[in-house]
């Protein structure tokens, strides 16, 4: 049997960090700040679907939460005089009210306590070396009735132009081509080491919504090791 890890998790305190950086100081406040994060998540997901997002960090104190929402398309995300990222802020406090708070072993019907939601976006350089966006790239791809073959083949040369991929490896599953069956394909080129922890691999999930059902995609992306400071200093 293979243990398969996900290569975020693997790699957390080693050279990742967290993505929600939060103190709780008892277990209902926990499990009230994990839904409020869950819920967050998944509104901004669905939300931001073709915005190019990369990551979302959430960090918070007693009064605030501080939402950083990475990506390679800050001007989709901010609108035209800040009117997207006002809305967005707006509908991110709405969800932080409907999360209710847990006291003891249940959850009472109250709503959570309301925080200032403070929203940062932040623009991400080299987007064809980011996972979520090769993945989403992917997806477009094959919704737009494009070949499989060829979407894989043509997104895999773009990953591996950038100077900053040292390998890539795309996964794809589901009714490939519209077949009564499904199957699984996938491409590789270069080489993507998951074992090595100090290796830099991004690893992200999407799904395509096609009419005859709906085609699962996973990519990583290899873009070298990460030493530490004295170990690069010797290098």
């Amino acid at each position: 049997m293979t243990h398969v890890v996900h290569p975020y998790a693997h790699r957390l305190g080693i050279i990742r960090d967290w993505k929600s950086r939060w103190f709780a100081k008892t277990p209902a406040q926990y499990r009230e700040n994990v839904m409020m994060d869950a819920a967050i998540r998944r509104y901004l997901r669905k939300r931001l679907r073709g915005h190019y997002v990369t990551s979302v960090e959430i960090g918070r104190d007693a009064k605030h939460i501080r939402v950083l929402i990475k990506t390679s398309r800050p001007g989709l995300v901010i609108g035209r005089g800040g009117e997207g990222s006002m809305k967005l802020t707006k509908e991110i406090e709405k969800i932080g009210r409907t999360v209710p708070i847990i006291s003891g072993g249940s959850a009472s019907s109250g709503a959570a306590s309301p925080r200032t939601v403070h929203l940062d976006i932040e623009e991400v350089r080299s987007p064809e070396s980011q996972a979520p966006v090769v993945a989403y790239m992917i997806a477009e791809g094959l919704e737009k009735r494009q070949t499989f073959r060829r979407v894989l083949k043509q997104t895999a040369e773009k990953v591996m132009a950038n100077r900053d991929v040292q390998g890539v490896r795309i996964s794809i599953a589901g009714r490939l081509g519209g077949a009564e069956m499904s199957r699984q394909e996938g491409i590789k080129k270069g080489r993507v080491p998951l074992q090595t922890l100090r290796a830099d691999v991004d690893f992200a999930r999407e799904q395509a919504y096609l009419p005859y059902g709906v085609i699962g995609i996973k990519v990583w992306i290899y873009r070298g090791d990460i030493f530490s400071e004295k170990q690069g200093a010797k290098k």
